[in-house]
């Protein structure tokens, strides 16, 4: 047993205030994610957990990659027949979150996700270097295998198979876009009185913003 409670850390380097944020979370998303950036630390800035449902019934979270955002919202790329993406078919309301240690910011996004279209999951796959093409199509993502053998050797396989030809996207790969209904943005701050700003979609497409306890 180890005893944690004397952990302790000050949060003291910046400010989240409503005189400073845009009236669309994207853009103050936007703002961070490159400040972030530019201050250095984040090796990868764009590292979320990704939390869902499972068949189940238990929540699961997972580190993925952000690949993209824009004003509809936040994509990845995964296996559709992964643990994950079954269980966004089954139940498509899921959370991502951030946590940039460096500048003690977090983000929080419940949204909607759906697949995105095939020729954008095209164009992503095509960008990819080769070897994470044939990962992709030799990985059963979430499947019991024998060994870690038992991969290298389907890989060195496919390697030979795909030599010198274009490497398709398997039908069971691709994105998924996750439409944001409420992101928060949390700030540390001095003697734990963090600020906490919440953006709340509206029906008629607004954002309503609010200031949260910390």
């Amino acid at each position: 047993m180890e005893d944690l409670s004397h952990y302790r850390k000050s949060y003291e380097k910046s400010e989240l205030l409503e005189s400073n944020i845009p009236e669309d979370p994207i853009n103050l998303f936007n703002r961070w994610f490159h400040e972030v950036e530019d201050f250095g630390g984040n090796e990868e800035v764009n590292a979320m957990t990704v939390a869902t449902i499972g068949l189940d019934g238990f929540p699961r979270s997972r580190v993925v990659l952000l690949k993209k955002f824009t004003e509809e919202g936040f994509i990845f790329y995964t296996n559709y027949n992964s643990e994950k993406g079954k269980a966004i078919a089954q139940n498509p309301k899921i959370c991502l979150s951030f946590f940039w240690h460096t500048m003690e910011r977090q983000v929080i996004i419940k949204g909607i996700a759906s697949k995105t279209s095939e020729i954008t999951s095209n164009n992503y796959f095509e960008s990819r270097p080769d070897g994470s093409k044939l990962g992709a199509i030799v990985s059963n993502q979430s499947e019991v295998v024998p060994s870690r053998a038992f991969l290298e050797e389907n890989l060195k396989q496919l390697e030979i198979d795909y030599e010198g030809i274009v490497i398709p996207r398997p039908e069971h790969w691709g994105g998924f876009l996750v439409t944001p209904v409420e992101v928060e943005f949390w700030q540390g701050r001095p003697n734990r009185l963090h600020d906490r700003i919440r953006y709340t979609s509206q029906e008629d497409f607004d954002w309503k913003i609010e200031r949260l306890s910390p």
